[in-house]
């Protein structure tokens, strides 16, 4: 799925904005916070992050996440100041001033430290912006950034873009496990340059992904380029079937993709009569197609159980979550909303949904995030069937509002916080299955599930 799929993994729901003109520089750092207000007029170009936009987002995080009262704002200052200086390096660039200045806790005070130093390494130079608000936006854990989106202009319907390959790194790379392989081969460069599911990727750009079993995000990371990325991407490949090891290059690109990938549900009917159904996304009908998939497989068959196949899910529709639920379950309580000052509310089921009375196993995976994790969770808390596969993603957190920022890009804050039907955090953590039936490179590279598998 596209980096927008990944961006809706902490059940985003767009509902405000934030504008406000960035203070004089004479003022920076003792004016008032920007004020978040609704958007006005059509949605217009994006035009280059400056600090003034990343001085907005800051105090908007304050001002507006779910732990902006309470949080230590020199956690964002610190991991955008770092991502500054790793940037200048790699150009070659490490100022001998390119020091962290003392921070106090003070948030006004801090970032106008922050800013005076920053503009001092940096000038007017707008990427270094960018990647100093990516980090900042990264630390939070739970927020989005939606920034230089843009379609390449040969786009078609169907059309994918990028390297045209599926790893099992997930929703959640900076949470990926070892060791890091291709779980599809959807077109473009992957296909051409004749790459296989289970191959095994050592090395993404020179970088090994792992280092001491520690993911190394940036390197996840490039094999997902979104346009207009270009930039060729070297692998260090291991084909363990023959024991091969190559390198290649593969150039992000446009690609056709087929039908069945584009699919958000499809449904089977599996040995010993169970209905499998696969959904990729929690969209805004979804409850009601896996419930009309069900009852086309039970016209042709007594079923024994449903396999409802969750790998890959990166989330979506909350409601639809809940609905689909509640066709296991009546009178429960799913999972909590709660606000920054830890009042929750319930997300009770959907009595008007029908049962569907047959037994459930769900498959998980690290590529299984937000809706699907609340889904999920309720499904272990209430003891409503079995989750097999993997541990999931660990990324859900509560609705989150949108804010357009000075630059015209949309900045995405949760302003509550999620917990399972058991009152549980998932959020860093992910759902554990009953089965462990993680996919490996042997079962990737033979077309085997172990997920599917017999206990």
């Amino acid at each position: 799925m596209t980096g927008a799929r990944i961006a809706a993994a902490g059940l985003v729901f767009l509902l405000a904005a934030c504008t406000a003109p960035a203070p004089p520089r004479e003022q920076a750092g003792t004016a008032a916070p920007a004020v978040c207000a609704p958007p006005q007029g059509a949605p217009r170009a994006e035009t280059p992050t400056t600090i003034d936009v990343v001085e907005q987002a800051y105090f908007c995080v304050l001002s507006h996440h779910h732990r902006g009262a309470t949080m230590d704002a020199r956690v964002l200052l610190t991991a955008g100041f770092a991502a500054l200086t790793r940037e200048l390096g790699r150009e070659g660039r490490d100022l001998p001033d390119a020091v962290m200045p003392a921070l106090t806790g003070d948030r006004k005070a801090d970032w106008a430290a922050f800013e005076s130093v920053y503009r001092r390494l940096a000038g007017q130079r707008d990427e270094l912006a960018v990647v100093t608000l990516e980090a900042m936006v990264a630390a939070l854990g739970d927020a989005t950034w939606t920034h230089g989106v843009r379609q390449h202009p040969d786009a078609y319907d169907g059309d994918g873009y990028g390297l045209g390959l599926e790893t099992n790194a997930g929703s959640s790379p900076s949470r990926a496990l070892p060791p890091l392989f291709v779980t599809a081969v959807r077109g473009g460069a992957a296909r051409a340059a004749g790459l296989r599911p289970g191959d095994v990727i050592e090395s993404v750009n020179g970088s090994a992904p792992f280092i001491d079993g520690t993911t190394v995000a940036p390197a996840i990371a490039a094999l997902r380029p979104q346009y207009p990325e270009a930039r060729p991407v070297r692998l260090r490949l291991l084909r363990q079937s023959t024991g091969r090891r190559w390198t290649v290059t593969l150039r992000p690109g446009l690609y056709r993709q087929e039908l069945a990938d584009l699919q958000v549900v499809r449904s089977k009917l599996l040995d010993g009569d169970r209905a499998y159904v696969r959904l990729t996304w929690f969209a805004g009908d979804s409850a009601e197609r896996i419930l009309r998939a069900i009852a086309r497989l039970r016209k042709a068959r007594t079923l024994a159980g449903i396999v409802l196949d969750l790998r890959g899910n990166g989330g979506g529709s909350l409601t639809e979550a809940t609905r689909l639920l509640s066709a296991f379950a009546h009178g429960k309580v799913t999972g909590y909303l709660c606000a920054g000052d830890d009042r929750c509310a319930a997300l009770p089921t959907d009595d008007t949904v029908r049962l569907v009375g047959l037994p459930l196993t769900v498959l998980v995976d690290r590529g299984c995030a937000s809706a699907c994790e609340h889904f999920g969770a309720a499904v272990k808390d209430l003891r409503l069937g079995t989750l097999v596969g993997g541990r999931t993603a660990g990324v859900v957190s509560g609705p989150a509002e949108s804010y357009l920022l000075g630059d015209n890009t949309v900045l995405s804050l949760p302003d509550r916080y999620h917990l399972g039907a058991g009152g549980e955090v998932i959020d860093g953590i992910g759902v554990p299955p009953d089965r462990y039936a993680p996919l490996t490179p042997a079962d990737a590279a033979a077309g085997r599930d172990p997920a599917l598998a017999p206990e």
